[in-house]
Parts: C-alpha cells; sequence; structure tokens
C-alpha cells in the first residue's frame, strides 16, 4: 500500500477522508450533520470507536469516517492511535475505495504519532491474496493508496523509518503465510535475495555439503528425511561503528513439521508451513533495518530445514553429533527446532563472536500452554538483556515474559547414552528446551531465547493484523536495536 503526502490544495480528489479524534473532543471544524451524526451515534472519541457520515464539501459528496484514539494523556497513548489508525485501514480495505486521506489537521498529535497511524494503516492493510482465483469483486482489496494532509512538520521523516519497519513486517508475513511447497529452505533464501537486492545487505548461504564439513550433524539430522536440501542464510548489516562485535539474531526456519518419524497428529498439520515464524522474523527485521540505514552492527542467521517421515528419517533413539562437538540422543524427532538453533548458534558465535545473541523460534506447544497468544516468552542468561528485549517489547506491542531457567532442569535432559537428550519430561516443556539451547552458549556470551510458537500465526483478527501471519519479532528487535545500539 503506497503512501503519500499532499498539500491541502492537492486533496479536492479525495472522496474518502479519515480523521483521528481524542475521546471528548470532536472537532470544532466538522461539518454540523457530520457532528450532530456523531453525537446521535453515541460517537465520543474512545479507542475503537468509528463514525462514518457523509458531507458535501466543493460541490462533491466525500465520505468522512471519525477514529477515536481515547485520552490525549492515556498511557497507552501511542498503542491506542495505531488501533485507530489499522481500525480505519480494515473497514475499507475491501470497500470498493482506493484512496484514503489521513487528514490530521488539528488534531494535535506529535511527528512520530501520526507515522504510528500510518504504519498501522498499512500493516492492516497487508493480505496474501494471489492464491485465491475467484474473488468477487466486493472480496477483492481495494484500498491501494494512504494519502496524508495536516500532518505535523517532521512527518514525512518520521514514517521513512515506519515506512522501512512496514515493509520488514510485510516480508515476515509473506514468507511465514507462503505454502511449504512455495517456501522451503532453498526459494527462502531465494525470495530473500530478490526481496533485499539493492538493500544494501551482506547475503551469503552454506549448503548441506558445507554444514557437512563443519560437522553440524544436529541441524543436518532434521533434514535427512526431507528431498529438500538445507541451507543456512547469513545476512550481514554493518552499519555501526567499525570492528564493533556485533549483535546476532538467530531464527529457527522449518519450513514444513511433519514431526518426522515421531509423526504429529493430521488435524492441524497444514499450519507447520509457519514453522519457520523466527527464520521469518529475522529474514524481516534484517530487511528493515538496512532500509532504514540502521546505525548497528547486526547479523541475521536463518537454519532452514524441512522435517519428513521418509526411509532416511531421523529415528527417535539416534545419537547425532552437533557442531559444538557435544552429542545429542534423538527421543522426540518433533523436537527439532533446537536441534536446528544449536547448530546455528555454535556457527555464528564461532564465526562472529556477538556481543549479544537473540534466537526466535517457534519452539514448544508448552509455551502456548502457558501464555496463550498474548506473549511469547523470554529465557535468558543475562539479566540486562532480558530487560531490554521485554522493553523492547512492551514498547512495540510484541510482548514477551520472561520465565525462569536453573541447573534443576537440567535434570531432565540427561542422557544413559550421549550427552544430553532432545527433550525432557511433558513438565516445563519450554524451559527444558531453553535449557538444552543453554548448553550451546559459549565463552558467557549473553544470550536470550525467545519461544514464539504462540504468537506468528492468528486464528481471529488483531489490532493490525488479519487473520494469520501477525508478523510477531519484527517490531520487537527492531526497536531493541533502536534502544540499545542506536540510542
Amino acid at each position: 500500500m503506497q503512501v503519500q503526502f499532499l498539500d491541502a490544495a492537492s486533496t479536492s480528489g479525495c472522496s474518502l477522508v479519515a480523521r483521528l479524534v481524542n475521546q471528548d473532543a470532536i472537532p470544532a471544524d466538522l461539518e454540523p450533520l457530520l457532528a450532530e451524526g456523531a453525537k446521535r451515534s453515541r460517537f465520543s472519541g474512545k479507542v475503537g470507536q468509528i463514525y462514518e457520515g457523509f458531507a458535501e464539501r466543493g460541490g462533491k459528496v466525500v465520505r468522512v469516517a471519525l477514529a477515536g484514539v481515547g485520552k490525549a494523556e492515556a498511557k497507552e497513548r501511542s498503542a491506542n492511535i495505531e488501533k485507530a489508525g489499522a481500525a480505519i485501514a480494515g473497514k475499507y480495505l475491501r470497500s470498493g475505495e482506493t484512496e484514503i486521506l489521513f487528514d490530521f489537521t488539528g488534531s494535535g498529535i506529535s511527528a512520530e504519532e501520526a507515522a504510528a497511524a500510518l504504519l498501522a494503516a498499512r500493516m492492516r492493510g497487508w493480505a496474501l491474496d494471489s492464491y485465491k482465483t475467484k474473488l468477487s469483486d466486493d472480496k477483492k482489496i481495494s484500498l491501494a493508496t494512504i494519502s496524508v494532509t495536516g500532518a505535523p512538520e517532521d512527518t514525512e521523516t518520521a514514517w521513512q523509518a515506519a515506512s522501512a519497519l512496514a515493509t520488514g513486517v510485510e516480508f515476515t508475513r509473506e514468507l511465514v503465510t507462503e505454502p511449504a511447497n512455495t517456501i522451503y529452505p532453498e526459494s527462502f533464501v531465494a525470495r530473500c535475495r530478490e526481496r533485499m537486492e539493492g538493500s544494501g545487505l551482506s547475503i551469503r548461504t552454506l549448503d548441506g555439503d558445507e554444514m557437512r564439513e563443519l560437522g553440524m550433524g544436529a541441524l543436518l539430522g532434521v533434514s535427512q528425511g526431507s528431498v529438500r536440501e538445507p541451507r543456512m542464510l547469513i545476512m550481514e548489516w554493518m552499519g555501526g561503528a567499525e570492528g564493533e562485535a556485533p549483535v546476532a539474531f538467530v531464527g529457527k526456519g522449518v519450513t514444513f513439521d511433519t514431526g518426522g518419524i515421531s509423526l504429529k497428529q493430521p488435524g492441524g498439520m497444514e499450519d507447520m508451513k509457519w514453522d519457520m515464524g523466527g527464520a521469518g522474523a529475522v529474514a524481516g527485521t534484517m530487511l528493515a533495518l538496512a532500509l532504514r540505514k540502521a546505525k548497528a552492527n547486526v547479523i541475521g542467521v536463518c537454519g532452514l530445514v524441512e522435517n519428513m517421515p521418509d526411509g532416511n528419517a531421523q529415528r527417535p533413539g539416534d545419537v547425532v553429533t552437533s557442531m559444538s562437538g557435544q552429542t545429542i540422543e534423538v527421543i522426540n524427532t518433533d523436537a527439532e527446532g533446537r536441534l536446528v538453533l544449536c547448530d546455528a548458534m555454535t556457527w555464528v558465535q564461532r564465526n562472529y563472536k556477538p556481543a549479544r545473541m537473540v534466537d526466535l523460534a517457534t519452539l514448544t506447544g508448552a509455551i502456548i500452554a502457558a501464555l496463550a497468544h498474548e506473549y511469547a516468552g523470554i529465557f535468558s542468561n543475562n539479566d540486562a538483556l532480558a530487560a531490554d528485549l521485554t522493553a523492547a517489547g512492551e514498547a512495540s506491542g510484541d510482548r514477551l515474559w520472561r520465565f525462569p531457567m536453573g541447573p534443576a532442569y537440567d535434570k531432565q535432559l540427561e542422557s544413559p547414552i550421549a550427552d544430553m537428550k532432545n527433550v525432557g519430561s511433558r513438565y516445563g516443556g519450554s524451559i527444558t528446551a531453553a535449557q538444552f539451547l543453554k548448553r550451546f552458549v559459549e565463552n558467557d556470551t549473553p544470550w536470550a531465547h525467545l519461544d514464539i510458537a504462540g504468537m506468528v500465526w492468528a486464528d481471529k483478527p488483531g489490532a493490525t493484523w488479519a487473520k494469520g501471519a501477525t508478523g510477531y519479532g519484527v517490531r520487537l528487535l527492531d526497536r531493541f536495536v533502536r534502544d540499545t545500539l542506536e540510542s
């Protein structure tokens, strides 16, 4: 969706106008008929309220939408403004209208708040309809342009950064939404190369043979049942001080997860196309950082595999040797994400010596049992890193809740034949998964593990997304970079 800024003289052709309204502060310059209609409809500007009416302006009938943003002094001001911007886009996305004019005249909002409204509107307007060949006209997306007038002076500058973030979120949603016969390890890499061309990102990959030479037996064990070759994708953005150690983001990229020999139940297995949501979030974040020319050194690594149950598939009871040299007894082939991550984590630490390392993964169903679809879980060996990420989550809306870790949980991972098992008991499953990954953190590198299984896909619309891929993680990591590396 295109966003353009217009002066007042260029807005006469817009037939749909949206205005954001503070609670109990209907604009004084609104036509009396619209103001009375809003009042009679009990519209007061509360968060989530929308009123629609029509007015004659310059001899033309104009559709006017008022969206409530709540009280001006509300603590959740930015989130409320986002909800209003997204609600407007959602209402008119398939309405037949092709352009909507956001008129910020007299709204009293800042440039950053105006950009937040536009960001939310654009994110809510994203959809992947390319596979739907029989959509009726009233079901097709019509809204293509958001025009802006009356915005504070610095809004265009604020929008440049927000636009880059929107592009990153949209790219993550695209990767997560595409079916597994379209996005698999090789095509994931190809899609990233295509979308990131000209962005300034440095991109390279490791193929199966290269990973075998490096001893990545844990990752390769997951992929051996699939005809799709594994890949490791490495994206570099070096926009910070020369020689400064980078931050590393590592994403689990299981492009489809059948569970392997430990086969999942058929019901709902189609959802496992989004088991690469961590890798999708890393790719989208790297694109956003590059597009806004972030002043930071960041490495993005995605371990990409498909987990399938053929005659060559890994068996329960097999022992694999990770790149770190530690051996793993694979008790459950459906606990595969940690096997992918552990080798990716070892590789990035040995090649880049990151100052901080964050992994993202749709890792456990246990995290959904604990947090539902409201928070992702965070596990960390470093309180400062955990605090920085949690704060970034609150500020961005991609919220995190910290879980405990400790040696007591390690007992569940003891193996009679190898250095560790890949799963513990059914109790504390998210924690034991984090304890497993912690064993691959080298030299006390500050590290955090984000279990995002409940957040990358939504069965119902949210404030800034339709049903489906949410793009979770991009806004979180972007805000983390802004606050800790660029501030």
